[in-house]
């Protein structure tokens, strides 16, 4: 849905879903828990940029995505899943694998299209895969199967999710597992560990409310899909949970797919050695507590070595107040047992702040590169909040509000010679090849965004609060931290940088799930004239002809920003 004029079932399911390749991939030689620095003929200094293993295996799943009542912390609520679950199936691949997966839409009772998009992957020039509404595709209508292909060109770890309207957070998200080197030793790999936020009302029934007022408080979170909830004088739901061996190392793969909330995250009497950040692999550091934006990840090993204090401790996500509005700020946990520990710890958490930073001042990316200062674009892009005709609140990009259509996407059009854009399509032309963009996002207003680029890790120059200043601002050129998703500070400027060296329609937005509807974003059409042989006209054009069809048949009205 979305705010420019403004968009019970129970399904009862039980199926089998074939998904191949889940938790099935086997470590590469050499990467052992005495050196997980070492993958077959490469290792962690390998510059994944220029340098991918050809590993000829192909990982292939079936995604369904149905209607369902579930309560994954003891409350009922409609919600929208894939293969029946919140998250959905995780999946697994090695550095160098192809990934295939098969997308079916069976949201027929609810009208609505879907997509799925693969957060941080690069698509290196593959960006119809990208899975975006009205950028890279028309939405697969309901009884419609669309397939997306892409290489595993990076390694660590990411997630998916639907890139229509606000169904991510329905519940049509899952992780990604890429397999690889790291920058630092550990015994097991626990996985991922998916933090949510959570409200018994959908976010289609919150966005009204989001619309008019501003961000509604949400009843609580979810770590893997689980949590207690306080219902009357009832606790109700369960806590995820997972087991140590005192002295083992253990590396977390933590993900923050929420839809409003800034998480940080800490396990009692536990110390944490950063790995990775986004697909990123770090130098490591160590921190009791670290924050995480919407959309960031982070890989951190954890060392079993508190067995002297407690056998059981609390894994903790408390929401950060200056930016989250969440009713159960300290009560979204999980809960790790040493052994066969059980019962309920009692261990203290680590003293945390309000405040919704980044960590880009303590990421050296392992993989060194520089940041040319002889730029060819250079974008100065203002964050402002407007009110509508209807009165409701409006994102804006240089006063603008992002506004798309499903059924004429950005590649639709670019295959097509359309060479004009309206400005409601935010459409920012850097048509040179392997030069570079620098990107200077301000904002004034006391809201923090996370801000996330499409088909690039891009290079944070610089961020603080205040207008950027060049005489004065301190900017790093040489090895920044590089992610794909960094943290636009309340009242403050990120300054990134990326190189135009993938064609394609790329979406910059701000990863808010109310505020990307609401239209708070830009594409990037880099490369142009590249762009049209590399699209696969046959199934774009399938998909589009699908969606128009059913568009029509039930007078559906495209109300949101239109990603």
């Amino acid at each position: 849905m979305a705010v420019k004029d403004l968009l019970l079932y129970f399904y009862f399911l039980i199926s089998i879903n074939l998904v191949l390749g889940a938790a099935t991939t086997k470590r590469c030689s050499g990467n052992t828990a005495k050196d997980r620095t070492k993958w077959c003929n490469y290792d962690i200094n390998t510059d994944y940029y220029n340098e991918v293993p050809d590993t000829g295996v192909t990982q292939e799943y079936w995604f369904e995505i149905r209607e369902e009542i579930l309560a994954p912390d003891g409350i009922p609520r409609y919600t929208q899943v894939i293969n029946g679950s919140v998250p959905g199936p995780t999946i697994h691949a090695n550095w160098g694998d192809e990934v295939v997966v098969h997308v079916t839409n069976q949201l027929s009772s609810s009208n609505n299209g879907t997509s799925i998009h693969w957060h941080g992957i690069r698509q290196n020039f593959t960006n119809q895969n990208d899975g975006v509404v009205s950028v890279t595709e028309c939405p697969t209508a309901p009884e419609n199967t669309i397939t997306y292909k892409w290489r595993a060109t990076q390694y660590g770890t990411t997630w998916y999710h639907s890139h229509f309207s606000l169904q991510a957070w329905e519940g049509v998200f899952g992780a990604i597992v890429i397999d690889g080197p790291a920058s630092a030793n550990y015994d097991e790999d626990v996985g991922a560990i998916v933090l949510t936020d959570w409200s018994h009302e959908t976010p289609d029934e919150l966005f009204y409310f989001d619309a008019k007022h501003g961000p509604p408080y949400l009843e609580n979170g979810l770590i893997n899909g689980m949590n207690v909830y306080k219902n009357g004088d009832n606790q109700v739901g369960q806590r995820f949970t997972t087991k140590f061996k005192s002295g083992k190392s253990y590396r977390l793969r933590l993900v923050n797919t929420a839809l409003d909330t800034h998480f940080s995250f800490s396990i009692d009497n536990h110390t944490m050695t950063v790995i990775a950040a986004d697909l990123v692999p770090v130098e490591p550091f160590t921190t009791n507590v670290l924050t995480i934006g919407i959309a960031q990840r982070y890989d951190v090993i954890v060392k079993a070595d508190q067995a002297q204090v407690a056998d059981k401790f609390w894994m903790r996500a408390v929401p950060q107040t200056d930016c989250s509005s969440n009713n159960s700020t300290d009560n979204i946990r999980g809960i790790i047992y040493y052994g066969n520990a059980q019962g309920t710890p009692s261990t203290t958490g680590y003293n945390t702040t309000t405040g919704c930073t980044d960590q880009s001042g303590s990421l050296t990316p392992v993989v060194s590169k520089a940041v040319s200062q002889d730029f060819t674009y250079y974008n100065n892009e203002t964050v402002t909040l407007g009110i509508n005709s209807a009165g409701l609140f409006v994102w804006q990009v240089n006063d603008v509000s992002m506004l798309i259509d499903w059924e004429n996407p950005t590649l639709l059009q670019i295959y097509n010679n359309e060479t004009s854009w309206s400005s409601t399509e935010g459409v920012i032309q850097v048509d040179e090849a392997n030069k570079w963009v620098y990107v200077l996002v301000q904002s004034s207003l006391g809201v923090p965004h996370p801000i996330h680029l499409h088909g690039h890790d891009f290079f944070v120059l610089a961020q603080g609060t205040g207008t950027y200043d060049p005489n004065t601002a301190v900017s790093k050129f040489n090895n920044p931290a590089r992610r794909d998703t960094a943290m636009l500070l309340a009242g403050g400027y990120l300054l990134l940088a990326f190189q135009t060296d993938n064609p394609g329609a790329w979406l910059m937005h701000c990863h808010i799930g109310f505020h990307t509807v609401g239209g708070l974003a830009i594409q990037f059409v880099e490369r142009y004239s590249e762009i049209r042989d590399l699209i696969d006209y046959t199934t774009l054009s399938q998909t589009c002809s699908s969606w128009d069809q059913w568009q029509d048949s039930q007078h559906l009205v495209d109300i949101d920003s239109g990603i």
